[in-house]
Protein backbone atom coordinates (compact mmCIF):
# COMPACT_ATOMS: atom_id res chain seq x y z
CA UNK A 1 0.00 0.00 0.00
CA UNK A 2 2.97 2.07 0.89
CA UNK A 3 4.61 1.45 -2.25
CA UNK A 4 1.16 2.33 -4.08
CA UNK A 5 0.85 5.82 -2.50
CA UNK A 6 4.62 6.90 -3.49
CA UNK A 7 4.36 5.85 -6.57
CA UNK A 8 0.76 7.91 -7.16
CA UNK A 9 2.27 10.98 -5.50
CA UNK A 10 5.17 10.90 -7.47
CA UNK A 11 3.25 11.31 -10.39
CA UNK A 12 2.14 14.76 -9.30
CA UNK A 13 4.25 16.93 -11.57
CA UNK A 14 4.13 20.65 -10.89
CA UNK A 15 2.56 22.73 -13.05
CA UNK A 16 3.83 24.90 -15.63
CA UNK A 17 4.55 28.52 -14.67
CA UNK A 18 3.19 31.34 -16.40
CA UNK A 19 5.59 32.65 -19.74
CA UNK A 20 6.78 35.81 -19.16
CA UNK A 21 5.65 39.02 -21.47
CA UNK A 22 5.45 38.33 -25.47
CA UNK A 23 7.08 41.27 -26.97
CA UNK A 24 4.52 42.94 -30.09
CA UNK A 25 7.02 41.62 -32.36
CA UNK A 26 6.63 37.52 -30.93
CA UNK A 27 3.29 38.19 -31.19
CA UNK A 28 3.24 39.12 -34.98
CA UNK A 29 5.69 36.41 -35.60
CA UNK A 30 3.67 33.52 -33.68
CA UNK A 31 0.65 34.67 -35.71
CA UNK A 32 2.13 34.64 -39.13
CA UNK A 33 3.13 31.04 -38.18
CA UNK A 34 0.80 28.03 -38.62
CA UNK A 35 -0.82 26.09 -35.87
CA UNK A 36 0.48 22.35 -35.65
CA UNK A 37 -1.92 20.42 -34.16
CA UNK A 38 0.53 18.04 -32.95
CA UNK A 39 2.21 20.83 -30.49
CA UNK A 40 0.99 20.97 -26.84
CA UNK A 41 -0.73 24.07 -26.16
CA UNK A 42 1.01 25.72 -22.73
CA UNK A 43 -1.21 25.45 -19.90
CA UNK A 44 -1.10 28.22 -17.10
CA UNK A 45 -0.96 28.37 -13.30
CA UNK A 46 -3.06 29.86 -11.41
CA UNK A 47 -3.20 30.96 -7.80
CA UNK A 48 -5.80 28.76 -7.85
CA UNK A 49 -3.66 25.97 -9.32
CA UNK A 50 -0.68 26.28 -7.26
CA UNK A 51 -3.06 25.69 -4.09
CA UNK A 52 -4.35 22.92 -5.28
CA UNK A 53 -0.85 21.62 -5.72
CA UNK A 54 -0.15 21.91 -2.57
CA UNK A 55 -2.88 20.71 -1.01
CA UNK A 56 -2.40 17.56 -3.01
CA UNK A 57 1.64 17.47 -1.57
CA UNK A 58 0.64 17.73 1.84
CA UNK A 59 -2.73 14.63 1.04
CA UNK A 60 0.18 12.04 -0.04
CA UNK A 61 2.77 12.89 2.76
CA UNK A 62 0.07 12.23 4.97
CA UNK A 63 -1.41 8.82 2.99
CA UNK A 64 2.54 7.72 2.83
CA UNK A 65 3.18 7.93 6.36
CA UNK A 66 -0.05 6.27 7.22
CA UNK A 67 0.41 3.43 5.27
CA UNK A 68 4.08 3.36 6.15
CA UNK A 69 3.21 2.76 10.00
CA UNK A 70 0.13 0.12 9.16
CA UNK A 71 2.69 -1.99 7.63
CA UNK A 72 5.59 -1.46 10.64
CA UNK A 73 2.51 -2.22 13.19
CA UNK A 74 1.29 -5.63 11.21
CA UNK A 75 5.31 -6.32 11.18
CA UNK A 76 5.29 -5.80 15.19
CA UNK A 77 1.85 -7.97 15.61
CA UNK A 78 3.97 -11.03 13.88
CA UNK A 79 7.07 -10.79 15.28
CA UNK A 80 5.79 -10.63 18.85
CA UNK A 81 2.72 -14.03 17.94
CA UNK A 82 5.09 -16.67 15.91
CA UNK A 83 2.47 -18.55 15.54
CA UNK A 84 0.43 -16.28 13.28
CA UNK A 85 3.19 -16.08 10.83
CA UNK A 86 3.15 -19.94 9.67
CA UNK A 87 0.12 -21.53 7.98
CA UNK A 88 -2.23 -23.30 10.05
CA UNK A 89 -0.51 -21.96 12.99
CA UNK A 90 -2.56 -22.60 15.85
CA UNK A 91 -3.70 -19.77 18.65
CA UNK A 92 -1.94 -21.99 21.48
CA UNK A 93 0.56 -23.37 22.52
CA UNK A 94 4.06 -22.57 22.55
CA UNK A 95 4.32 -24.64 19.05
CA UNK A 96 2.73 -24.74 15.85
CA UNK A 97 0.75 -28.06 15.47
CA UNK A 98 -1.66 -27.34 12.69
CA UNK A 99 -1.08 -28.85 9.91
CA UNK A 100 2.16 -30.50 10.49
CA UNK A 101 3.67 -33.92 10.82
CA UNK A 102 4.20 -34.81 14.12
CA UNK A 103 4.55 -39.11 13.52
CA UNK A 104 6.12 -40.19 17.00
CA UNK A 105 6.60 -36.58 18.64
CA UNK A 106 6.41 -37.08 22.67
CA UNK A 107 3.48 -34.78 23.98
CA UNK A 108 3.12 -37.21 27.37
CA UNK A 109 2.04 -35.41 30.87
CA UNK A 110 2.10 -31.83 28.60
CA UNK A 111 -0.61 -29.29 29.37
CA UNK A 112 -2.13 -28.73 25.73
CA UNK A 113 -5.53 -27.48 26.44
CA UNK A 114 -7.16 -26.33 23.57
CA UNK A 115 -4.45 -26.78 21.29
CA UNK A 116 -4.84 -26.92 17.02
CA UNK A 117 -3.73 -30.24 16.16
CA UNK A 118 -6.55 -29.79 12.82
CA UNK A 119 -5.08 -32.35 9.95
CA UNK A 120 -1.85 -33.01 11.07
CA UNK A 121 -0.13 -36.48 11.37
CA UNK A 122 -0.12 -37.70 14.53
CA UNK A 123 0.92 -41.34 13.70
CA UNK A 124 2.43 -43.34 17.04
CA UNK A 125 2.55 -39.64 18.84
CA UNK A 126 2.81 -39.87 22.47
CA UNK A 127 -0.02 -38.20 24.76
CA UNK A 128 -0.17 -40.28 27.66
CA UNK A 129 -1.11 -38.58 30.69
CA UNK A 130 -1.44 -35.45 28.54
CA UNK A 131 -4.09 -32.47 29.47
CA UNK A 132 -6.01 -32.32 26.30
CA UNK A 133 -9.01 -30.33 27.01
CA UNK A 134 -11.10 -28.51 24.57
CA UNK A 135 -8.03 -29.99 21.95
CA UNK A 136 -9.21 -29.99 18.30
CA UNK A 137 -7.65 -33.16 16.28
CA UNK A 138 -9.97 -32.40 13.53
CA UNK A 139 -9.13 -35.11 10.70
CA UNK A 140 -6.00 -36.13 12.20
CA UNK A 141 -4.44 -38.86 11.66
CA UNK A 142 -3.92 -40.57 15.02
CA UNK A 143 -2.91 -43.81 14.35
CA UNK A 144 -1.67 -45.90 16.86
CA UNK A 145 -1.23 -43.01 19.03
CA UNK A 146 -1.13 -43.06 22.40
CA UNK A 147 -3.57 -41.75 24.48
CA UNK A 148 -3.86 -43.22 27.71
CA UNK A 149 -4.70 -42.11 31.08
CA UNK A 150 -5.33 -38.35 28.67
CA UNK A 151 -7.99 -36.22 29.72
CA UNK A 152 -9.60 -35.20 26.28
CA UNK A 153 -13.17 -33.80 27.70
CA UNK A 154 -14.41 -31.55 25.02
CA UNK A 155 -11.71 -32.40 22.75
CA UNK A 156 -12.74 -32.65 18.59
CA UNK A 157 -11.91 -36.04 17.09
CA UNK A 158 -14.87 -35.07 14.34
CA UNK A 159 -13.43 -36.85 11.17
CA UNK A 160 -10.08 -38.12 12.67
CA UNK A 161 -8.61 -41.19 12.56
CA UNK A 162 -7.99 -43.08 15.96
CA UNK A 163 -7.67 -46.54 14.23
CA UNK A 164 -4.97 -49.02 16.45
CA UNK A 165 -4.53 -45.79 19.02
CA UNK A 166 -4.34 -46.76 23.10
CA UNK A 167 -7.47 -45.09 24.46
CA UNK A 168 -7.10 -47.09 27.56
CA UNK A 169 -8.21 -45.04 31.05
CA UNK A 170 -8.54 -42.04 28.71
CA UNK A 171 -11.76 -39.07 29.82
CA UNK A 172 -13.40 -38.45 26.35
CA UNK A 173 -16.36 -36.62 28.28
CA UNK A 174 -18.02 -34.75 25.78
CA UNK A 175 -15.55 -35.27 23.24
CA UNK A 176 -17.07 -34.83 19.58
CA UNK A 177 -16.84 -37.91 16.94
CA UNK A 178 -18.86 -36.86 14.36
CA UNK A 179 -18.18 -37.81 10.51
CA UNK A 180 -15.75 -40.88 9.63
CA UNK A 181 -14.12 -41.18 13.05
CA UNK A 182 -12.69 -44.33 13.64
CA UNK A 183 -11.86 -46.69 16.35
CA UNK A 184 -11.23 -49.67 15.40
CA UNK A 185 -8.91 -51.59 16.96
CA UNK A 186 -8.32 -49.00 19.55
CA UNK A 187 -7.48 -49.99 23.00
CA UNK A 188 -10.29 -48.58 25.21
CA UNK A 189 -10.05 -50.39 28.44
CA UNK A 190 -11.26 -48.15 31.02
CA UNK A 191 -11.87 -45.61 29.06
CA UNK A 192 -15.19 -43.04 29.66
CA UNK A 193 -17.03 -41.90 26.45
CA UNK A 194 -19.55 -40.19 28.83
CA UNK A 195 -22.00 -37.47 26.03
CA UNK A 196 -19.59 -38.87 23.03
CA UNK A 197 -21.80 -38.73 19.93
CA UNK A 198 -20.85 -41.90 18.31
CA UNK A 199 -22.09 -43.17 15.28
CA UNK A 200 -24.37 -46.47 16.08
CA UNK A 201 -21.58 -49.01 14.22
CA UNK A 202 -19.15 -47.46 15.89
CA UNK A 203 -20.68 -47.57 19.29
CA UNK A 204 -21.84 -51.63 18.67
CA UNK A 205 -18.12 -51.95 17.73
CA UNK A 206 -16.83 -50.55 20.66
CA UNK A 207 -19.24 -51.75 23.16
CA UNK A 208 -17.85 -55.66 22.10
CA UNK A 209 -14.72 -54.71 23.12
CA UNK A 210 -15.31 -52.79 26.15
CA UNK A 211 -14.25 -53.16 29.68
CA UNK A 212 -12.52 -51.68 33.22
CA UNK A 213 -13.43 -48.42 34.99
CA UNK A 214 -11.97 -45.34 34.24
CA UNK A 215 -9.99 -44.63 37.71
CA UNK A 216 -10.78 -40.18 37.20
CA UNK A 217 -14.39 -40.29 36.74
CA UNK A 218 -15.13 -44.07 38.10
CA UNK A 219 -17.43 -44.83 35.52
CA UNK A 220 -17.77 -48.25 33.79
CA UNK A 221 -16.66 -48.19 30.17
CA UNK A 222 -19.71 -49.60 29.43
CA UNK A 223 -21.75 -47.71 30.74
CA UNK A 224 -20.60 -44.78 29.40
CA UNK A 225 -21.27 -45.95 25.87
CA UNK A 226 -24.73 -46.96 26.58
CA UNK A 227 -24.09 -50.88 25.72
CA UNK A 228 -27.24 -52.86 25.63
Amino acid sequence: MAVLNLCFCSKIAPLPNPPKSLSLRQISSSQSQPINPSFPLPSYRTPQDAQTQSHLSSLCESISKASVLTLLSASLVFASNPALAFKGGGPYGSEVTRGQDLSGKDFSGKTLIKQDFKTSILRQANFKGAKLLGASFFDADLTGADLSEADLRGADFSLANVTKANLSNANLEGALATGNTSFRGSIISGADFTDVPLREDQREYLCKVADGVNPMTGNETKETLLCK
